[in-house]
């Protein structure tokens, strides 16, 4: 089938992509530790956060975006600014939690809204993005293909993020694993924030 190769070795570097630690990982897997429903939510504001991205890209403005310095440098710095604020609340929680051993089911769950809320700032304030997809697509795509392999695109990199990020937050949502982040929950939350707080710092440092 043409153009079966390319969409083959696009979907393989998107997943290579999802899979490489970051703020997505770190953004999920927080929220799946107190509450599955959560979590996926989280993944799936990030998941429309991309395919947002990854339509601009095909549309052009990826490239666009890349060279506009002021442009790319606003949303990186918004973006720099929201993952410093998200990593400051958990690092601020994680000081504030009483001793002793905490429950995981007595931690507020955010609603299904919020959590989408919160996964769609994640991944539409970082302008990396677009510039990966920008320069995926002009590098694996080849010039003039039909509308049908750019629509193909557009849904394989949704599909792809929202089901790694979804296997993400089933795994950390598991019983097992949350009995095991409940008795040690202030540190995890403490590094996650501190992690969050470095990679908003590295974005905002980052050209």
């Amino acid at each position: 089938m043409e153009y079966l190769s390319q969409l083959l070795t696009l979907s393989g570097i998107v997943l290579l992509a999802c899979i490489s630690p970051g703020p997505d990982f770190v953004a999920v897997t927080s929220n799946a530790l107190n509450d599955r429903r959560s979590g996926v939510f989280v993944g799936l504001g990030i998941a429309c956060a991309v395919v947002v991205w990854a339509t601009l890209a095909i549309l052009g403005f990826g490239l666009l975006i890349k060279e506009l310095f002021w442009l790319y440098e606003a949303i990186r710095l918004v973006g720099a600014a929201y993952l410093i604020y998200l990593g400051t609340r958990m690092l601020m929680a994680s000081f504030k939690a009483r001793n002793g051993t905490p429950r995981v089911d007595d931690v507020p769950r955010i609603g299904a809204l919020q959590a989408w809320r919160q996964g769609f700032m994640v991944g539409i304030t970082n302008p990396k993005t677009a510039t990966f997809f920008a320069t995926l697509f002009v590098t694996v795509l080849p010039v003039g293909a039909p509308t049908w392999v750019y629509v193909s695109v557009v849904a394989l990199v949704g599909l792809i993020t929202a089901g790694w990020l979804g296997l993400l937050a089933a795994f950390f949502s598991v019983g097992r694993v949350r009995s095991v982040y409940a008795r040690v929950s202030r540190v995890v939350d403490a590094v996650m924030g501190a992690a969050l707080v470095g990679l908003g710092i590295r974005l905002a440092s980052s050209r």
